[in-house]
C-alpha cells in the first residue's frame, strides 16, 4: 500500500498538498498520513504562561489535523493516520520518515506565486529541495500552490 505523508497547517499550500495526496491515495488504493507540527514557542520567563502557550499551540495543531482528517475521510472514505509532533519542523519530518518506512512519498505544497528565486517557500521545501534532498527515504512531491481542485484532480 502506498502511503502519502502530508504536513498540514492553516496555509493554502497545505490544503493543496492534502488534496493531491488524498487523490493519489484514492487512485492507488493507498493511505494518507497527516503530520501536524507544533513549532517551538517563544520562551516566556513565567513557567505557567509558557505551558499555556505550548498547550494552545498543540491544541491548534490538533484541530488543524482533525479538520484535515475529516477532509480525507469525506473524499477517500477512510481515516488517515494522524500525528502531532512538537519541535523543529525539519527534524520532526525526518524522524517521522525514519519511524515509518511505509511512507512512499512526502507531499508538500508550494506557495502560490512564490517567485523564481524561491522567496516565500517554507523551511521544509527549502531544506528538502536543497541539502536534505539526497537523504530523503522517499520521493518528494511538491504541488504548486496556485493549482485549483480540477487541476489537482486531473494530475493526481
Amino acid at each position: 500500500m502506498r502511503v502519502y505523508l502530508v504536513i498540514v497547517d492553516e496555509s493554502d499550500e497545505a490544503r493543496v498538498a492534502l488534496r493531491f495526496a488524498t487523490r493519489r491515495a484514492i487512485k492507488t488504493q493507498g493511505q494518507v498520513h497527516i503530520l501536524a507540527l507544533v513549532p517551538p514557542q517563544p520562551f516566556s520567563a513565567f513557567g505557567g504562561i509558557q505551558a499555556t502557550i505550548e498547550e494552545e499551540a498543540r491544541a491548534r495543531a490538533e484541530t488543524i489535523a482533525a479538520a484535515a482528517a475529516g477532509s480525507v475521510l469525506s473524499q477517500a472514505g477512510h481515516m488517515p493516520v494522524i500525528a502531532v509532533v512538537s519541535g523543529d519542523p525539519v527534524k520532526a519530518v525526518r524522524e517521522y520518515l525514519s519511524q515509518h518506512s511505509e511512507v512512499a512519498a512526502l507531499v508538500l505544497g508550494a506557495p502560490a506565486g512564490g517567485g523564481a528565486s524561491g522567496a516565500g517557500q517554507g523551511p521544509l521545501i527549502g531544506h528538502f529541495t536543497g541539502a536534505g534532498l539526497g537523504a530523503l527515504s522517499c520521493p518528494l512531491f511538491i504541488v504548486p500552490g496556485g493549482m485549483d481542485e480540477a487541476e489537482i484532480d486531473r494530475l493526481s
